[in-house]
């Protein structure tokens, strides 16, 4: 077993792709492929699974990985300190439902960094790819929320997946809505007072399940409804359209601007936001630094932190 086939285990994770890994290390596909037959062959255990979609790691994979990766950050550390390397090029992958928060704190992380080199990736995206992400490891940390409808069912796949939710808040429902909306000056909101308005939710692709909507209430009829992939498109529809959307309360003015404002909605429900992770994979230092940026962004909206 050797370091260097250790690393090139952890670039196609990053990748999802032998192809795309080989590219990226500059070897051909052939002899990446041929390195991880050895390594397999080596080890006793099959790390991969090939499909004609791509690779996904095993279950044994999932394991070797978080080794593997534990090594090659450890002989990181030996080459600076009795080598002189320069520190190693830093990665960290993020998944998360659309937060304000979790972009706030990925901000916080790269600052905080302090890394002359460093490759980091923060995707807003969907619920099922999320958990797909962090399942497969392309991300070490996802981040969405349950509540009493889509818990059951989120809870389940996540234990099929050997993935375990970390609690970080429980939030009130609020509205957002622009400032010039005629609903903006009420301490609180109902659902009936919001049937006029256009609804705006976050679209799901294949994976249409109310359960995996990333707006609660998702089986509420609405009379008119938009759906959207990316947070910016969502906030100009609700200042073009005086539309509304529900999440957590938690608007970023830096993010987001001043024109977006959160108002509590009346009903009988709650948002628990927390992250995900693969519970056989120990998180790198990065992962780690970024739930500890999490959490201080969430103090600093006033919300109290669970454990």
């Amino acid at each position: 077993m050797k370091l260097q086939q250790l690393k090139y285990i952890i670039e196609i994770v990053n990748c999802g792709s032998i192809n795309e890994a080989a590219k990226r290390l500059y070897i051909t596909q052939p002899s990446l492929s041929n390195a991880v037959k050895e390594l397999e062959t080596e080890v006793g255990i099959e790390l991969f699974i090939r499909t004609p979609k791509g690779i996904t790691l095993t279950v044994d994979g999932a394991e070797f990985l978080g080794y593997a990766r534990q090594v090659v950050e450890q002989a990181g550390l030996l080459e600076q300190r009795y080598l002189n390397k320069k520190p190693s090029r830093q990665l960290c992958s993020i998944s998360t439902q659309h937060y304000a928060f979790a972009v706030n704190a990925f901000v916080n992380l790269i600052k905080q960094s302090g890394a002359d080199e460093y490759e980091f990736t923060l995707r807003e995206t969907r619920t099922y790819e999320i958990i797909e992400d962090v399942k497969n490891l392309r991300s070490e940390i996802g981040i969405l929320y349950m509540n009493p409808f889509n818990r059951k069912v989120i809870k389940k796949l996540l234990r099929e997946n050997r993935l375990d939710f970390h609690p970080l808040f429980t939030a009130k429902p609020h509205i957002f809505i622009s400032t010039q909306n005629p609903l903006a000056g009420r301490q609180s909101v109902t659902l009936d007072d919001l049937q006029e308005y256009p609804y705006l939710s976050f679209e799901q692709g294949e994976f249409n399940s109310f359960y995996f909507s990333e707006e609660i209430l998702s089986t509420v009829f609405r009379k008119k409804s938009i759906h959207v992939s990316d947070r910016a498109t969502l906030f100009n529809l609700l200042i073009g359209l005086n539309g509304y959307t529900i999440s957590t309360g938690i608007v970023s003015a830096d993010l987001n601007g001043d024109n977006i404002i959160s108002v509590p909605l009346q009903v009988d429900d709650h948002i628990q936001v927390g992250w995900i992770a693969n519970h056989q994979i120990r998180l790198s230092h990065q992962a780690n630094a970024y739930v500890n940026e999490l959490k201080h962004v969430i103090q600093e909206y006033g919300l109290p932190l669970q454990e």
